[in-house]
């Protein structure tokens, strides 16, 4: 949902019924992207805060109303890569990171035929994930971006501040590299079976 360049601007006023609007149109979208971007699902709701409370200081910086959505999308993308580097210098593990108590649900849960069908689900995104962690961050965000969250090419160009061609090259070897390391993997597990 858009918000109106009016309410943009009321907020800009420090309108704070508009700038709760705001996050209410924009709150499903961005805790989407930064549930794809970071991977973690425990930690989507501190960054969406983070997000949102850079806004809330920065809004007096925004040029015009017209630019907003590209403008809080690279907020979204920084707030997620200062996560991202906060993380690797932390040197955390996602195994660490699960409770005794999900590890019991989890294994409870391998019965039955829908639960079957969401680990398949889990391990496609699992799969996923992997893959995308074989690429740089830059390309893992463009290709979310993009391909997930359905960003046009103009919006792209907004964010990352270079023109469509560049975007398409980009693109293209993003998914170039993504495509690689899926062959790579494929070629590990079938040498794997192999074994």
């Amino acid at each position: 949902m858009r918000i109106d360049p009016e309410t943009i601007e009321q907020a800009r006023n420090g309108d704070d019924a508009a700038f709760s609007a705001i996050v209410q149109a924009y709150r499903k979208r961005i805790l989407g992207a930064i549930a794809r971007i970071i991977g973690r699902p425990e930690d989507v709701e501190d960054v969406a805060q983070e997000v949102f409370v850079r806004l809330y200081f920065s809004l007096d910086q925004l040029r015009t109303p017209e630019v907003f959505e590209p403008w809080l999308y690279r907020l979204t993308v920084n707030a997620a890569y200062d996560y991202l580097r906060k993380q690797r210098r932390r040197g955390e593990s996602r195994m660490a990171d699960l409770s005794e108590q999900q590890i019991v649900v989890a294994d409870a849960a391998a019965g039955s035929r829908a639960e079957q069908e969401e680990k398949r689900r889990i391990q496609y995104r699992e799969m996923v994930q992997a893959l995308l962690g074989e690429v740089s961050e830059q390309d893992r965000i463009l290709l979310i971006l993009k391909e997930v969250e359905g960003l046009s090419l103009k919006e792209l160009e907004q964010i990352y501040k270079v023109n469509e061609n560049a975007l398409k090259v980009r693109l293209f070897r993003a998914r170039q590299r993504v495509l690689r390391a899926f062959e790579k993997s494929k070629a590990a597990r079938t040498a794997g079976t192999a074994a």
